[in-house]
């Protein structure tokens, strides 16, 4: 099992500066993070994080969103009684997040198409677009598809890709901090829904904690570089 090695951050003036506020609707301001419970989980997936080590919830976290500084704020905080309690603690973490922060996250999203789009028109279309974007921004693109169905997913992400190209890097940096907020919101429920009853496993949330984090999304997620299958 590999464990990212844990580095103090760095402390210049420019990095402590949090990220302007991108707030969802029904996020009307800040959330504290939850304070300590002794109420059991619901669900299995969720006492697992709670009952893990520091190392492994660190590393199942950090599967989740790979700012070592959110992860480990959301692992010093357990244990959580229910999903929604993490999901609150880690929205507040992510609003909390510094350049750095999200710079070290951006950099394990890696741009991975889609097999079944190998050598096809949109394969060429897709490509050229990421291609694009890296270059004017320096980062993957970031985008979450869970409210859309897989069918849609190209089309959305071929027209993020080109609507954000027009902004410009400051802007992007705050639509893209809350893309991997809503990123990360997603795999977290995964991996605590993960073996609850009627809810199809998810492989690499389930195994977060013993294979580790490397670089990109983990083998197996349904996140593909930031958007979910295309398939």
């Amino acid at each position: 099992m590999t464990t990212a090695p844990h580095h103090p951050h760095p402390t210049s003036l420019a990095e402590e500066h949090t990220l302007p506020s991108h707030r969802s609707p029904r996020l009307p301001g800040r959330v504290a993070l939850p304070s300590q419970s002794r109420s059991p989980a619901r669900h299995p997936g969720l006492a697992r994080l709670n009952a893990a080590s520091p190392e492994n919830a660190n590393t199942a976290l950090l599967a989740c969103c790979a700012s070592r500084r959110w992860a480990h704020r959301l692992a010093a905080h357990r244990p959580y009684q229910d999903l929604d309690t993490l999901l609150a603690a880690a929205d507040e973490a992510a609003y909390d997040m510094t350049p750095a922060d999200l710079t070290e996250a951006l950099a394990q999203e890696s741009r991975v198409l889609p097999p079944d789009l190998a050598y096809s028109a949109a394969h060429t279309a897709l490509s050229a677009a990421h291609a694009a974007y890296e270059s004017r921004f320096g980062h993957a693109f970031v985008l979450c598809l869970d409210a859309f169905a897989p069918e849609e997913a190209l089309d959305h992400v071929l027209a993020g890709i080109r609507s954000r190209l027009g902004n410009d890097p400051e802007e992007e940096r705050v639509v893209t901090a809350d893309e991997l907020r809503r990123l990360a919101r997603g795999r977290l429920t995964r991996l605590v829904l993960a073996d609850a009853p009627g809810t199809p496993g998810d492989q690499a949330s389930g195994t977060a904690a013993a294979t580790g984090i490397g670089t990109g999304t983990l083998a197996g997620d349904p996140s593909f570089g930031g958007f979910r299958s295309l398939r």
